[in-house]
C-alpha cells in the first residue's frame, strides 16, 4: 500500500487578504449620494441553530480522553477520609445504638418525639429576670471519702452539707451552669464516680420545684429533663453491660430470668439509694428516669410502678409543677411501655380532678407577686398538657375524642383543655365533629385563653381533614364571625391565614375574593402588612396551591390588590418568583412552554445592572434554580453568563486584577456546572465549544480545555436520530456541521504542557473512528478531510487567526520539525482513511458517492496542499480522473474548476498550476 506524505503549501495569509479585497474604483462628485443604495456581496458561513431530543446517557468507553473532572479527585471520597478519622465504635457500642433504635420504634415513626417539641419550647419560653440555681461546694479528697461513707450518709451530705446559691443569673448564664452539670454528670460517670453522680441528678431535680421565674418554667423543665435522661440511661447501660457475657450476648427482649445475681443486686441498689432521697420532687423524677430498669428485676415491675409514680404526683401542690411531673412520666413511660395506655389516661383525668386549683388562692397570689397574668400563666401549661393528650391520642379509638369531649365540658369547656384535644387527636376526628367543637368554643371563657385561638386549631385540623359537606358553608360563617372582629392585627392575621386554607380547599373564588377583601381591610391601617409579611406570603401560596387555571386567579377581583400589600421589594420579588413557579409547574403543554420560555429570556436580556457584573452573576444563578426545567431559559442563560465573562474582560482590559479573574473563572463555572443539565445533545455540545471559546478568550486555559474534553467526550454519545420540530431526523448532517466548527476553534486551542502534541485533535479523532456511522452516508470522510485543512493551517509559521494574550502552538513550537512531524503522521492517516474509503465505493451503486467524493478531496489538495510536490501531483491528477471514470461528475463544476486553475496559475508563486491544468482532461459525456 502506497502511503501518501501530506505536504502543506506555505500560505501567506496577508497577500491572501489583500488579493480578496475589493477593487476601489474612483467615484466622481455627481455619481455619489449618501441615500443611493450600496450592494455588497458579504460570504459567510451559515451557523445554523438546531434543536435536538434527548439521547441516550450511555458513556462509550473508546474514547481516549478522560473526563475533564477526573483529575479534581485522586480517587478517594472526602466523605471516606473524614469518616477514617473517627473513633471505632465498639460491639457493646452497637448492641446500645441497636436497641435505643428499636425502643424508639416501639411507638412508630408517626408519633412526633419530644426531641422535636424541646427547640419550640425553649425559644417560646425565655425571660429577661434574673435566675438562681443551688450548687454543691467540692472539696479537694472528696472523691476519696465519698468512698468510705455509708450510702445513706452520702445522701445526706447531699441535702444538708455544703451548698451555695449562684443569684443573679441570666437566662443564658443559667443554661450555661445546667449544661456543665450535665457534662459534670457524664464526668463524674466515667470516673467511677457513681454517686457523686446521683447527686448532681438529684440537685438539679430539686430545681424544679422553684417556679419563682414562673414564664421561664418550662423550659428550666427541658433543660432538667435532658439530664435525667442522661442519667437514665448510664444507669441502664451499665446494669445492661453487667449481664451481657463475653461469649453471649443478651437477647433483645430479655427476661429477668437471663439476668445474673451481680446485675439484680446492682439495679436494686440504685432503687434504695433513690428511695432514700427525702424530698419529693428529686425523688419521683430520678426514680422516673430509670424507670426502665424495672426490667431487670420483674416482667411486671413497670406496670406496678407507673400506678404508683402517677399516685406519688399527687403529693405536688404546685399545678404547673405537678402537670410537668405528669408530662414526663408519660414521655418515659411511651419510651418504655407504650402499651400501658391506663397510666397515660390516669394522669391526663388527676390532672383534670386539679385543674380548679389554677384559680385558688396560692396561685393568684403568687402570680400577682410576679406580674404575670392568667392568659400568660395558663399557657405555660401547653406544652405539657399537649404532650399528654398526644401520648393518650397516640393510635387511640374515636371513642377516646368523645370521652374526652364530654369530661371538657364537665368542666366548663376550659379554653386551654379544649385547645389541647384539638391538637392531640387525630384530624379526621375532630373535622367530623367540627359543629360540636365550635359549640364548645362558643361555651369558653374567653379571659384566660382567646377564642381565636381555639378556632386556629380548629382550622389546622380542617386543612388536614375535610368536614361533612353539609357543615362546611356554616363552619366558615361560624369561624369568621369570630376573625372578623379581632381588632389586634397579629392576632387577626394568625388566625386568617390558617383559615384561607379552608376556604380555598372548598369554595370558590367568589369566597376566596371575599376573603382576600377582609385581610385587606385589616391589614391596610397603618400599615399593618408591614409586620405580617410570612402570614401574608403563605396565604398567596395556599391561594395559588388550590387555584391551578390562571385565569380563573387573577380573575379574583382583589388578588392584586392584595399582592400591592408587598411593597418590601425583596418581599414582592419572592411572591412574585412564588406566582411565577407555580404557574410553570401548572403547564404540561409543550407549546406553553416554549411560550413561557421565550417571554421569560426576553426579561432576562433586559436585566442589567450595569458594571455590577458580581450582582449580574448572582441574578443569573438565582434564575437558573428557577427555572431549571425550562431547557430554553438555561440556554439563554448560559449564553448570558458568558457575554458577561466577555464584557467584564472588556471593560477591565489591561486592569486584569485577581478579583477579575477569579469573577471569570465563576461564570465559567456556571456554565460548566450547567451545560450537563440539559436535555438536548447538540445543545450541549454547542455551548461546550462556545464556553470553551469564552474561556479561551479570558486566558482561562485549564477551564478552556475542560469544556473541549467534555465536548468530545460527548460526541460518542450522539444518537443517529434526533427529534427536530417533532419530526426524527438524521444526526450526522449536524454533527458534521459541529465538528467543523470544533475544528476552527482547535487551530488557536495550545497544547497542554503535560498531555503531549495535538492532544485535544487526537482524541477527536479517536471519538470520530470508532463512532458508528450509517452504512451509505460519507459524512466520516468529509469530516477526515475538514481535518486536513484543520492539520494544513498549523503548519503555517503564523496561525491565519489568534486569541489576544493566548500563545497557540505556532508560538509554542516555533515551526519545531518534531511539531511538523507529529501532524505529518496524522495527516499520513487520515489520507489513508480516505483512500480506503474511496476503494469501497467501487460498486455499482455507490459510484455517484465516489465520483463526489473524489472531488471534494480534489478541491482541499488544490486549497491546502503543495502540489510542487509529485506524488501529492499526481494524486491529484487521480482524483480528478476519478471524478470523471463513469460519468457521474457535473460537467460545469469541472469546467469551473478548470478554469480556477488556469486563472490562480497566473499569479506569482503558481505557476506549477499550469502544468497542473495540462494534465486534467475535461470527459465530455455521449
Amino acid at each position: 500500500q502506497i502511503v501518501f506524505q501530506w505536504h502543506a503549501r506555505i500560505r501567506n495569509y496577508t497577500t491572501e487578504f489583500e488579493s480578496c479585497r475589493l477593487e476601489a474604483v474612483s467615484l466622481e462628485f455627481g455619481d455619489y449620494h449618501p441615500l443611493k443604495p450600496i450592494t455588497v456581496t458579504e460570504s459567510k458561513t451559515k451557523k445554523m441553530s438546531r434543536k435536538g431530543s434527548t439521547s441516550s446517557t450511555s458513556s462509550s468507553s473508546s474514547s481516549s480522553v478522560m473526563d475533564p473532572l477526573s483529575s479534581v479527585l485522586d480517587g478517594t471520597d472526602p466523605l471516606s477520609l473524614f469518616a477514617a478519622t473517627a473513633d471505632p465504635v465498639t460491639a457493646a457500642d452497637s448492641t446500645r445504638k441497636k436497641r435505643d433504635k428499636e425502643d424508639h420504634l416501639a411507638v412508630g415513626s408517626d408519633f412526633e418525639p419530644w426531641s422535636s417539641k424541646r427547640g419550640e419550647i425553649l425559644a417560646r419560653y425565655t425571660t429577661t429576670e434574673k435566675l438562681s440555681i443551688v450548687s454543691k461546694v467540692t472539696t479537694p479528697g472528696s472523691a476519696v471519702s465519698e468512698k468510705v461513707r455509708t450510702r445513706l450518709e452520702e445522701l445526706d451530705d447531699l441535702e444538708e452539707g455544703s451548698q451555695k446559691e449562684l443569684l443573679n443569673l441570666t437566662q443564658q448564664d443559667y443554661i450555661n451552669r445546667i449544661e456543665e452539670l450535665n457534662q459534670s454528670l457524664k464526668d463524674a460517670w466515667s470516673s467511677d464516680q457513681k454517686v457523686k453522680a446521683l447527686k448532681i441528678v438529684i440537685q438539679c431535680s430539686k430545681l424544679l420545684s422553684d417556679t419563682t421565674v414562673i414564664q421561664f418554667y418550662p423550659s428550666k423543665f427541658v433543660l432538667i429533663t435532658d439530664i435525667l435522661d442522661t442519667f437514665g440511661k448510664l444507669v441502664y447501660e451499665r446494669i445492661l453491660s453487667m449481664c451481657v457475657d463475653s461469649r453471649v450476648s443478651l437477647p433483645d427482649n430479655f427476661t429477668p430470668e437471663s439476668i445474673n445475681d451481680t446485675a439484680k443486686e446492682t439495679c436494686l441498689n440504685w432503687f434504695f439509694k433513690i428511695a432514700s432521697i427525702r424530698e419529693l420532687i428529686p425523688r419521683f423524677y430520678v426514680e422516673a428516669a430509670i424507670l426502665k430498669c424495672n426490667k431487670f428485676l420483674s416482667k411486671t415491675g413497670i406496670s406496678e410502678c407507673l400506678p404508683r409514680l402517677t399516685s406519688m404526683i399527687r403529693g405536688i401542690g404546685d399545678p404547673l409543677v405537678a402537670v410537668c411531673a405528669r408530662a414526663y412520666l408519660c414521655r418515659v413511660g411511651m419510651e418504655v411501655a407504650p402499651h400501658l395506655k391506663e397510666s397515660l389516661n390516669k394522669n391526663f383525668f388527676d390532672f383534670l380532678l386539679t385543674f380548679k386549683q389554677i384559680h385558688g388562692d396560692t396561685v393568684q397570689n403568687q402570680l400577682v407577686v410576679q406580674c404575670v397574668e392568667i392568659p400568660l400563666y395558663l399557657t405555660l401549661y401547653s406544652p405539657a398538657i399537649d404532650w399528654i393528650l398526644q401520648c393518650i391520642a397516640y393510635r387511640a379509638p374515636e371513642g377516646l375524642l368523645t370521652e374526652m369531649m364530654e369530661r371538657c365540658k364537665k368542666l366548663g369547656n376550659n379554653a386551654l383543655l379544649l385547645n389541647s384535644v384539638m391538637s392531640a387527636f387525630r384530624a379526621e376526628f375532630i373535622a367530623a365533629r367540627s359543629m360540636d367543637f365550635i359549640a364548645m368554643i362558643k361555651e369558653c371563657d374567653e379571659s384566660g385563653f382567646p377564642k381565636h385561638l381555639l378556632f386556629r386549631s380548629l382550622g389546622l385540623n380542617l386543612a388536614l381533614a375535610d368536614p361533612p359537606e353539609s357543615d362546611r358553608l356554616q363552619i366558615l360563617n361560624e369561624a369568621w364571625k369570630v376573625i372578623t372582629k379581632l381588632k389586634n392585627p397579629q392576632d387577626y392575621i394568625n388566625c386568617a391565614e390558617v383559615w384561607v386554607e379552608y376556604t380555598c380547599r372548598h369554595f370558590t373564588k367568589r369566597e376566596v375574593n371575599t376573603v382576600l377583601a377582609d385581610v385587606i381591610k385589616h391589614m391596610t391601617p397603618d400599615r399593618a402588612f408591614e409586620e405580617a409579611y410570612p402570614q401574608l406570603q403563605s396565604i398567596i401560596q395556599k391561594v395559588i396551591t388550590y387555584f391551578h387555571d390562571f385565569s380563573i386567579l387573577f380573575s379574583v377581583e382583589k388578588f392584586l390588590p392584595f399582592l400591592d400589600m408587598f411593597q418590601k421589594e425583596c418581599v414582592r420579588v419572592e411572591v412574585c418568583k412564588c406566582i411565577m413557579e407555580a404557574f410553570i409547574n401548572a403547564l404540561t403543554l409543550e407549546d406553553e412552554k416554549r411560550m413561557l420560555a421565550a417571554l421569560i429570556n426576553g426579561f432576562i436580556k433586559m436585566v442589567s445592572f450595569g458594571r455590577d457584573f458580581e450582582q449580574q452573576l448572582s441574578f443569573y444563578v438565582e434564575a437558573r434554580s428557577m427555572f431549571c426545567n425550562l431547557e430554553p431559559v438555561l440556554v439563554q442563560l448560559i449564553h448570558s453568563v458568558n457575554q458577561l465573562a466577555m464584557e467584564t474582560r472588556k471593560v477591565m482590559k489591561g486592569n486584569h486584577s485577581r478579583k477579575t479573574a477569579a469573577f471569570v473563572r465563576a461564570c465559567v463555572a456556571f456554565c460548566f456546572i450547567t451545560i450537563p443539565s440539559l436535555s438536548s445533545i447538540f445543545a450541549r455540545l454547542n455551548l461546550y465549544l462556545h464556553s470553551g471559546q469564552v474561556a479561551l478568550a479570558n486566558q482561562c486555559l485549564s477551564q478552556a480545555d475542560a469544556f473541549f474534553k467534555a465536548a468530545v467526550s460527548l460526541v460518542p454519545e450522539v444518537p443517529k436520530m434526533i427529534n427536530i420540530d417533532g419530526k426524527m431526523r438524521p444526526s450526522e448532517t449536524f454533527l458534521l456541521e459541529f465538528l467543523c466548527n470544533f475544528f476552527s476553534t482547535l487551530l488557536i486551542v495550545p497544547d497542554h504542557p503535560e498531555q503531549g502534541v495535538l492532544f485535544l485533535v487526537r482524541g477527536l479523532l479517536n471519538v470520530i473512528q470508532d463512532y458508528t456511522w450509517e452504512e451509505n452516508c460519507d459524512d466520516k470522510i468529509r469530516i477526515y478531510t475538514n481535518v486536513l485543512h484543520l492539520l494544513s493551517a498549523m503548519t503555517q509559521e503564523t496561525y491565519i487567526y489568534h486569541v489576544d494574550k493566548v500563545d497557540s502552538n505556532d508560538t509554542l513550537y516555533g515551526g519545531d520539525s518534531k511539531f511538523l512531524a507529529e501532524i505529518n503522521k496524522v495527516c499520513e492517516t487520515v489520507i489513508t482513511q480516505i483512500l480506503d474509503h474511496l476503494k469501497t465505493l467501487g460498486k455499482d451503486e455507490a459510484l455517484k458517492r465516489q465520483s463526489q467524493l473524489a472531488l471534494y478531496f480534489f478541491n482541499t489538495i488544490l486549497a491546502h496542499g503543495d502540489l510542487r510536490n509529485n506524488k501529492l501531483n499526481q494524486l491529484s491528477v487521480n482524483l480528478w480522473n476519478l471524478a470523471q471514470k463513469h460519468g457521474f461528475a457535473d460537467t460545469k463544476t469541472m469546467v469551473k474548476t478548470l478554469e480556477y486553475i488556469k486563472k490562480r496559475s497566473k499569479q506569482p508563486e503558481m505557476s506549477h498550476f499550469a502544468e497542473l491544468a495540462l494534465r486534467l482532461p475535461l470527459q465530455s459525456r455521449t
